[in-house]
């Protein structure tokens, strides 16, 4: 009986032992800095993003709606013989119809849009394809940074950042007395920052006397930058 007791005393000690173990109050961490730096990178954006935009209308629905498809399917027609990926990607974008009121909220009739979006790196294939284009008219022209370009410039912003934030925590260790210092925790973010050219927004009534000239197009510059912070431990 005394052997028994003796093992259940024991028991309920280790069984104890964890809940008191969640007590434990550790010390606040002493010494530690918070701190961020910041790299960046300016370079031409290189991806152009140009839009055809073609609209009809009529009281028949499916009328209309036949005439945007025979739109849209010459214009990616044309589109594809030029297409090469990377350098000119063909893709449709929106493609709506709606019916047309009147004061008394009944329909009238049928208002239709189809979108083409050419976009790519080869910036002349793409305007002059564009430029070939007769069943549909410019919408807008856009640029930003190809996957690419962006994965490149992000990798010189992130170096430029983290020897940045070295040398801003070595300055700080020594600047509070100590003599250097071991890294806690770190977080890397990214983002781009653009400046592009406002979109043009262009309804054309009819194509210039060349079938094929190029639009003319310029592209503007996009920064990148990276932010690196976290923490680390004065000693």
């Amino acid at each position: 009986m005394k052997n028994l007791i003796t093992a259940l005393l024991f028991t309920a000690v280790i069984a104890a032992a964890p809940a008191f173990a969640q007590t434990v109050a550790y010390p606040p961490p002493q010494n530690v800095l918070q701190l961020s730096a910041t790299g960046s990178v300016e370079v031409q954006q290189d991806l152009l993003s140009l839009s055809l935009t073609t609209t009809r209308e009529g009281t028949d629905a499916n009328a209309v709606q036949h005439q945007l498809k025979v739109a849209l399917d010459a214009a990616l027609a044309e589109a594809r013989k030029a297409a090469q990926p990377g350098q000119l990607d063909v893709r449709t974008g929106n493609f709506s119809l709606y019916p047309r009121s009147t004061r008394d909220g009944k329909i009238s009739g049928w208002n239709g849009t189809a979108e083409l979006i050419l976009e790519g790196r080869d910036f002349a294939r793409i305007t002059q394809t564009a430029g070939r284009i007769q069943t549909m008219t410019m919408g807008g022209v856009s640029f930003s940074l190809s996957r690419e370009q962006r994965a490149k410039v992000e990798g010189e912003a992130q170096t430029i950042a983290i020897e940045r934030f070295k040398a801003k925590a070595g300055e700080l260790a020594k600047g509070f007395g100590f003599s250097g210092y071991t890294l806690r925790e770190v977080a890397i973010n990214a983002n781009d920052q653009g400046f592009p050219r406002p979109m043009m927004r262009m309804q054309m009534e009819a194509k210039a006397a060349s079938a094929d000239m190029a639009v003319p197009v310029e592209a503007g510059k996009s920064t990148v930058m990276v932010t690196v912070s976290g923490s680390v431990q004065l000693k």
